[in-house]
């Protein structure tokens, strides 16, 4: 989907896909939002469902299944999901995650997209991207899982750790090294379905929030792959991946922006409710100066973010800084936004029979994943010294 917009203004397209994810989120996550967080099960039904709608991958092109969103529409896309709630949006965003689409159109073959991307779109099949693991999450260029040519066939050996997806993916893109010696020069990518021997996940199931996605540890022992699951040519994927990172730091800072909205929504209405002293609290300019700050930030993070995906859309030379801001500026300001909702509610707040409790636990990933709030500012301070 190409759609022409000004600035921070939206076309009518970008209108109408918000709508269409928001109708979906109210009517078919929120209400089932507080129980899966509470039995922690993967909503399989959920993203069959979310499929449907072409929200599965959504800028996946068009000849594989996908709706060819553009950037922002991605990130509208994203952020209405967890809006809707962040655990069940997670789960469906790690679905076709804007890094494996961009590895498989840009550097895949044609027969992995024909045959595993349409079908991740379709809801079909769930993928996963094996890149961190224990000693290796930032330092991407120190992993130490292995892949060594074996005649026709390539041969992986490792373990992969903070995998999201790891337990129901059906295809995962591994990273692993290809020349030992040469660091960040020496890592490929590979197309590993999980059928194959050797291919082991172990569930985590103690994270602090978005207990509807799936984490988990992938052990590769002596996994064996024909030639062509390499991904693109050997010894690139390091580079590959760098590529893709403004787009999903977008999509990130996209998920805070979501999350501090639902976080905003609630304590405005909590606000209006709850009465103390013979007045809502809603009355009381502390708590209304309270809620002004919160919904300044989101304001400004969601300018900051379709700012970015439309830099990454075009191709600017700024967007990699631009996404990098976003997800830092975003993410720092999820964990307050959430941590302010709580503080509204008061006690209420602080227990589950109120949502604010598992926004400030949703949060939190977000200042962590696709590049640390820390790495994000080495980022942008790189791109401007």
């Amino acid at each position: 989907m190409s759609s022409q917009h000004t600035g921070y203004g939206l076309s009518d397209e970008h209108r109408a896909v918000r709508q269409m994810v928001r109708e979906f989120g109210e009517n078919e996550i929120e209400p089932v939002a507080a129980a899966y967080d509470q039995s922690h099960e993967y909503p399989f039904e959920i993203i069959e469902q979310a499929a449907q709608l072409d929200l599965v991958a959504p800028g996946a092109p068009l000849e594989y299944g996908g709706a060819g969103m553009d950037t922002l529409s991605a990130a509208i896309v994203t952020e209405e999901l967890w809006r809707a709630d962040p655990g069940i949006g997670c789960a469906i965003g790690n679905n076709g995650f804007s890094t494996n689409v961009y590895l498989l159109t840009e550097y895949g073959d044609e027969w992995m997209c024909e045959e595993w991307l349409s079908k991740i779109v379709d809801g079909q099949a769930h993928d996963a991207i094996a890149v961190s693991e224990a000693a290796h999450g930032s330092d991407v260029s120190g992993i130490e899982t292995r892949a060594r040519k074996d005649g026709d066939e390539w041969v992986i050996d490792g373990n992969k750790m903070w995998i999201s997806n790891g337990t129901v993916a059906d295809v995962v893109v591994v990273f692993a090294k290809t020349n030992p010696d040469a660091g960040h020069r020496g890592i490929s990518a590979f197309l590993v379905p999980t059928d194959r021997a050797g291919v082991r996940a172990e569930p985590i199931d103690d994270k602090l929030g978005i207990h509807a996605a799936d984490l988990g540890e992938m052990l590769f022992d002596g996994v064996r792959v024909p030639e062509d699951h390499l991904i693109g040519e050997e010894n690139q994927g390091f580079y590959y991946f760098m590529e893709s990172l403004a787009d999903g730091r977008v999509t990130v800072a996209a998920q805070a922006v979501g999350t501090m909205q639902a976080a905003l929504d609630a304590a405005i209405e909590y606000a209006r409710e709850r009465e103390q002293f013979g007045q809502p609290i809603a009355e009381f300019q502390g708590v209304q100066h309270m809620i002004a700050e919160m919904a300044t930030k989101v304001e400004v993070a969601r300018g900051m973010v379709y700012r970015a995906a439309t830099a990454v859309e075009r191709g600017e030379d700024d967007s990699t800084r631009l996404a990098s801001m976003a997800k830092l500026f975003a993410s720092e300001r999820a964990v307050e936004v959430t941590d302010d909702a709580i503080q509204v509610h008061g006690g209420a707040g602080f227990v589950s029979d109120f949502p604010v409790e598992r926004y400030y636990r949703d949060a939190r990933i977000t200042k962590i994943y696709e590049g640390t709030s820390e790495i994000q500012k080495n980022v942008i301070a790189d791109q401007l010294l």
